[in-house]
C-alpha cells in the first residue's frame, strides 16, 4: 500500500493561512473553527484544538464555503503548548482547489 502522507508531500505545497471548518470528530457532529497552515490541490495541513487519528474521516469545508471535502486524517502532530497540526487529504471535493504556484496562489 503506498504511503498517502509521502505522496502528498510531492505536491507542490504553499502556505497559506485559511480560515476552515472541520465537521466530524468523535460523535460526528462536532464543528471546529480553524485555519490552514499550507495547501495543496490534495489537502491541507490544518491547525486544530483535539487530537485526531490517522484515517479519522471528516468534512473540511473553506470559509467561505466554496470549498467542501469529505477528508481523511494523514496525520496528528502534537505542537509545542498546546492543539495538534493535522494532514487532511481531500478525497471527495465537490467544487475545485488548485494552487497554481508559491508567488500567485488561487483558491477556487
Amino acid at each position: 500500500m503506498p504511503n498517502i502522507h509521502r505522496d502528498a508531500r510531492r505536491e507542490n505545497r504553499v502556505p497559506l493561512e485559511l480560515r476552515a471548518y472541520l465537521l466530524g470528530g468523535a460523535r460526528g457532529r462536532e464543528v471546529e473553527s480553524t485555519f490552514t497552515e499550507d495547501v495543496s490541490e490534495g489537502g491541507a495541513r490544518v491547525m486544530t484544538a483535539r487530537r485526531w487519528r490517522p484515517e479519522d474521516r471528516l468534512t473540511f469545508v473553506s470559509g467561505t464555503g466554496e470549498f467542501r471535502s469529505k477528508a481523511r486524517v494523514a496525520y496528528c502532530q502534537a505542537l509545542p503548548g498546546e492543539g495538534f497540526a493535522i494532514g487532511v487529504e481531500f478525497l471527495e471535493p465537490h467544487e475545485r482547489w488548485f494552487v497554481q504556484s508559491a508567488t500567485s496562489s488561487t483558491l477556487r
